[in-house]
């Protein structure tokens, strides 16, 4: 039955019909009309202080719950503060529709205030975006925005409704269904190439499996780990792959790559099949792609265009991952021996030389809370640091910037994740670096009273950079010291959320167990060397 409302109400009503219960947003003059809807719906809307932030929570909201995660934002410069966020989900896959206000759609491409073109500054990193002229098809754009954001390899949608549009009145009827000619994502994979796969596992003398973070959004951790105690295989994994598998899983050597760990990269060069699972192996998973050369590579993902883009592949699946394991698991048998036990011994062990190293806090964070929380990360030296050293115990807990790389993302991150699932512990793992760039969001943690814990690391330096500057630059410093950093205790003060300093071992546990045992938001700064390797 058809109903008369304006567009802005329509497009409440569709989220509402999309199941959204929270999304993320600043408001502005071009998206008022959406924001008046709002106010009458059981829609909860989160303040954020900056519109990046809005698109990392929503970012954080998505990948904890697997839903569709929201982000609102007004035209001109509110919208192009959502760009980095977005190209962050288009490079880690995270389904999310951001909605833009527009100007009065008789002035675009007029240049009037606050009017910039959002969908063809978006189209190389969105899904799909859409401009809405035609108030008649708004229902069905966001409807499809949905559909294409949550189906195949996930992603972000952009819908940009001019202001006027919002405020015209339409019939108002849902559509049954959503079909998008030319868009139909293929979940199975090929028999025959299926066929092909379980063949060269049970002839392969030296596999190794790399889980990406394909593995984690297809829900595929089970099969996984079925293919790899039946065939005895070492898994290595992507920054993106960490937790498909269990971290402590006996036949897990870590993350690969320029700042992966030495048994993973060992497993990698000695290996004669790579089983890809999920992953782009992009240059810093992958560094010298001259490295796969001599084996065969099994590929299987969602989005096709992945499949060889940076490594020829030799068996290419296009499909959904857990679908395909589950093929492939039906058809190979049991090994009997872990070729890579060897390489697996050799793993570093790290001396105790009494001071207060990053790893002995990350560990300390992993004994205390038993891998019981929901880590995210900034990117910097604190992100390697998390992923060689954090005990990842379930799939979808470890979340961070792949990617692109976006420096503050973490934050935020964790804001999303906590409002996703408030039931768990969720920590956010910073440096100084990464915070500043987003710590205002320190009012939306006081204003909307989210306990999440923040763990940052600070060397009052671009830790990366200043690294690469030691080790290739004969140690000429520029632009890497971050003096002037504020007093971040302080800082927590002036936002009433609980703190502490930690500058020595001795006080480790106790700072742990105070964060822990903490139940409103807290911040732990860790106090580090500016000369701690992100690798030791």
């Amino acid at each position: 039955m058809k109903v008369k409302m304006t567009v802005a109400r329509a497009m409440v009503e569709v989220l509402k019909s999309e199941g959204v219960e929270i999304i993320f947003g600043i408001p502005g003059a071009a998206i008022y009309p959406f924001y008046d809807a709002l106010y009458s719906s059981d829609i909860k809307h989160v303040l954020v202080r900056t519109e990046q932030a809005a698109v990392h929570e929503a970012s954080g909201y998505a990948r904890t719950t697997g839903k569709v995660g929201v982000c609102v934002a007004t035209s001109g410069p509110g919208a192009t503060n959502l760009i980095t966020g977005i190209a962050t989900a288009y490079m880690d896959s995270v389904p999310i529709v951001a909605i833009t206000g527009q100007v009065n759609s008789s002035l675009i491409g007029k240049d009037v205030f606050q009017e910039v073109d959002i969908t063809g500054a978006t189209a190389p990193f969105t899904k799909h975006n859409y401009l809405v002229k035609d108030p008649k098809k708004i229902v069905r754009v966001l409807k499809e925005a949905f559909y294409i954001a949550s189906t195949g390899r996930r992603g972000p949608v952009l819908v940009d409704v001019p202001i006027d549009v919002q405020m015209q009145e339409i019939e108002f009827e849902i559509p049954r269904e959503i079909e998008i000619p030319g868009y139909k994502p293929r979940e199975k994979g090929h028999p025959l190439q299926i066929k092909r796969a379980a063949e060269a596992i049970e002839a392969a003398k030296k596999p190794v499996i790399c889980s990406g973070g394909g593995v984690i959004a297809s829900k595929a951790s089970e099969e996984l780990r079925i293919l790899v105690e039946r065939q005895k295989i070492p898994v290595i994994s992507t920054l993106m792959g960490i937790g498909a598998i269990s971290t402590n899983h006996p036949y897990y050597l870590g993350m690969i790559g320029s700042h992966g760990q030495r048994e993973a990269n060992l497993a990698l060069r000695q290996a004669d099949l790579l089983i890809v699972v999920g992953a782009r192996l992009a240059d810093r998973a992958l560094g010298d792609t001259k490295i796969t050369d001599n084996m065969k590579i099994i590929h299987i993902d969602i989005d096709p265009a992945e499949i060889g883009k940076n490594v020829d592949t030799n068996i290419p699946i296009v499909g959904d991952a857990k679908y395909v394991l589950s093929e492939i698991n039906k058809r190979v048998s049991e090994r009997e021996e872990f070729w890579a036990a060897e390489i697996k011994a050799q793993k570093k062990i790290l001396p105790d030389d009494g001071k207060l190293h990053p790893y002995d806090v990350l560990r300390e964070i992993s004994v205390q809370y038993d891998g019981e929380y929901i880590i995210t990360t900034d990117v910097g030296q604190h992100q390697i640091w998390a992923a060689h050293h954090l005990y990842i115990k379930r799939p979808g807990t470890f979340i961070t910037s792949g990617g692109l790389g976006t420096m503050g993302y973490g934050v935020p991150a964790a804001i999303g994740a906590k409002f996703g699932k408030p039931e768990e512990e969720v920590i956010a793992i910073t440096g100084d670096g990464s915070f500043q760039m987003l710590m205002q969001e320190l009012a939306t943690i006081k204003r909307e009273q989210v306990p999440v814990k923040i763990v940052l690391f600070n060397n009052t330096r671009l830790g990366m950079v200043y690294e690469l500057q030691k080790k290739r630059c004969t140690g000429r410093f520029i632009a890497t010291c971050l003096d002037g950093n504020p007093d971040f205790m302080i800082l927590a003060k002036a936002y009433e959320i609980e703190g502490m300093r930690l500058e020595s071992k001795e006080k480790l546990k106790e700072a742990i167990s105070a964060m822990k045992n903490h139940k409103g938001p807290f911040l732990l700064e860790v106090v580090t060397s500016p000369d701690e390797p992100t690798i030791p």
